[in-house]
């Protein structure tokens, strides 16, 4: 008995188009002359990955971005403290300054600094912002570091010699936040007027 051959259904490609090697085309389909895939097309679902196939240089997915996103975060946290934090941390330096008042002199800075009164505390405090002025007018940014916080630390001292108070002057701060420092100045020129010995 002779066996039935089925006549090949062939797709009706049109010119210039080649089937990719080992597809057969569904019957009755036509592709489309010069259409291509357009660049960034994803897969259908279910479709697989063709063997060997690698990713575009440069790519990563969204939880590898969302990842990095949070640990540059975190670095910058941990290297650059909010304006709260570092509020913080002067309130504690000068309860450390404060506590230090009783202190022996001769073991204690701070102790040392206020025995000797108002006057010399204020003079050493000159001397620490004219080297903070000297490493800025130098470029030298570590040496500004340094001296930057030796300002701050007199500066202390000199506010607990002379019995100020670090929430006052905070408070100032906020006062003068949003205000124009031309309207602020015209302000401190008002109060020279009405007595004070400050310079306009």
């Amino acid at each position: 008995m002779a066996k039935t051959v089925k006549p090949l259904i062939r797709a009706n490609i049109a010119p210039g188009l080649q089937g990719k090697p080992g597809v057969k085309a569904k019957a009755g389909v036509k592709a489309e002359a010069g259409v291509k895939a357009k660049p960034g097309a994803k897969a259908k679902p279910g479709t697989k990955a063709k063997a060997g196939a690698k990713a575009k240089p440069g790519l990563k997915s969204k939880a590898d971005v969302k990842a990095k996103a949070i640990a540059k975060g975190t670095a910058q946290q941990l290297t650059k403290p909010d304006a709260d934090m570092s509020v913080a941390v002067l309130d504690r330096l000068y309860a450390v300054i404060v506590d230090r008042r009783s202190a022996d002199p001769a073991h204690s800075h701070s102790a040392r600094l206020l025995a000797r009164g108002p006057a010399k505390v204020a003079q050493k405090f000159g001397e620490e912002a004219v080297e903070c002025l000297i490493e800025c007018a130098a470029g030298n940014t570590k040496a500004l570091i340094a001296e930057s916080a030796d300002v701050l630390y007199h500066l202390l001292v000199m506010w607990v010699a002379t019995a100020v108070d670090p929430a006052d002057v905070w408070a100032e701060l906020t006062r003068r936040e949003g205000v124009s420092g031309v309207v602020e100045k015209a302000s401190r020129g008002r109060t020279q007027a009405a007595g004070t010995r400050k310079i306009p």
